[in-house]
């Protein structure tokens, strides 16, 4: 069995599943109590235990946890799973839990421990630096699904399902975009023709969007310049917002961040600095209006629901990599009042055909490989 046994372990795992339970209730779950004491009630026969049992399978809610390497706030990717994770609550009545783990890699294997003494049906997850750890519950734990989102984790037994999206494709849309900004004569633009890129760390998935986001500059305008800083770090805004600032003094008018909460300081550098900035995973556009042109989106509260939907209606298969490219259930780039606010009616008729044309297979995004 995983977890050790000792008395201070069971100590931290139990004020685990005590702060999964107040989550759990955030999150407007159903947790019970009971008190301990002589039972006094009359022994049930043998045909009303049996009833009991029926009908409680009947009523028995689905339990579906989300283990995030991260924490809920971060107006980026835990945000957008954790709104299928309540849609989940709110159209078929499981209960719900997200276990947080702000980036502590001390805390994986007890939140691990934890979700599985909460006896979850379905376990969602974004196993970035607890892939094996994963990966050993899901063949400790066959009968529950176990779902990775945004890159693959395979298993001995061959049970762990994966979500993945096809970042090139969005990124591309981001990069065509761009360089649309920076070859204009909107208000924050400069005459430079430069633009620029920062990533939370330097691995395959941000490397995806950094091939994707050239690509589509390149689409345009292939004497735009590129210039590209890694915060090293997928949680520190600080970090992030310095490495904006910087690429905005070496003459970018526009920065795709896609850098996870350090991303939101790129956001910060593009209010102060007076500068465009493209968002990521959710739709943060409106959170600084006049700089924030687009924001490209993962659909992950689309692939949880729609994962969810297919396990209660039995067409859900274990093992199954699900892969999403461009378009509204996938990635796309998100446009909305805020975005028009700031850009002209024929950019986004511009962007609007080259993501049809992408889904079209009209226009083709090379993939990134290592």
């Amino acid at each position: 069995m995983i977890g050790g046994k000792n008395m201070k372990k069971l100590m931290k795992v139990t004020a685990l599943l005590m702060a999964a339970a107040m989550t759990l209730t955030a999150c407007g779950g159903k947790t019970t109590s009971t008190e301990t004491g002589k039972d006094t009630t009359p022994a049930k026969t043998e045909s009303q235990a049996e009833g009991q049992t029926e009908a409680a399978k009947e009523t028995k809610k689905m339990r579906v946890a989300y283990v995030t390497a991260g924490a809920q706030g971060d107006n980026g990717f835990t945000d957008s799973v954790v709104r299928g994770m309540n849609r989940i609550k709110d159209d078929f009545g499981a209960e719900i839990t997200v276990i947080e783990n702000n980036n502590d890699a001390a805390k994986y294997a007890e939140s691990m421990e934890a979700c599985f003494q909460w006896q979850p049906d379905v376990v969602f997850a974004d196993a970035y630096g607890f892939e094996e750890l994963f990966a050993q519950y899901a063949d400790q734990y066959p009968d529950v699904t176990m779902v990775n989102l945004d890159f693959v984790i395979e298993n001995s037994n061959k049970t762990v399902s994966s979500y993945t999206f096809i970042s090139e494709e969005g990124a591309f849309l981001a990069g065509v975009l761009a360089a649309k900004v920076t070859t204009s004569d909107l208000p924050y633009a400069n005459p430079e023709k430069t633009v620029g890129f920062v990533g939370g760390q330097e691995i395959t998935v941000i490397k995806g969007f950094l091939s994707g986001f050239k690509q589509g500059v390149e689409f345009v305008d292939p004497e735009i310049k590129v210039l590209v800083s890694y915060v090293g770090d997928f949680f520190d805004p600080v970090k992030g917002k310095t490495a904006t600032k910087q690429l905005y003094a070496q003459g970018a008018d526009i920065v795709f961040q896609a850098a996870g909460t350090s991303g939101n300081g790129a956001l910060e550098a593009a209010n102060e600095e007076q500068k465009y900035v493209i968002g990521v995973d959710s739709n943060q556009n409106g959170l600084y209006p006049g700089h924030v042109v687009a924001s490209v989106i993962k659909d992950l509260d689309g692939a949880v629901y729609d994962t969810f939907s297919k396990i209660e209606d039995g067409t859900f298969e274990k093992g199954t990599v699900y892969s999403k490219g461009a378009g509204p259930s996938g990635v796309y780039l998100a446009i909305d009042e805020y975005s028009k606010e700031i850009l002209t009616p024929e950019m986004i008729t511009e962007i609007n055909a080259v993501q049809d044309d992408i889904v079209d297979g009209k226009v083709t995004v090379e993939r990134y490989t290592e």
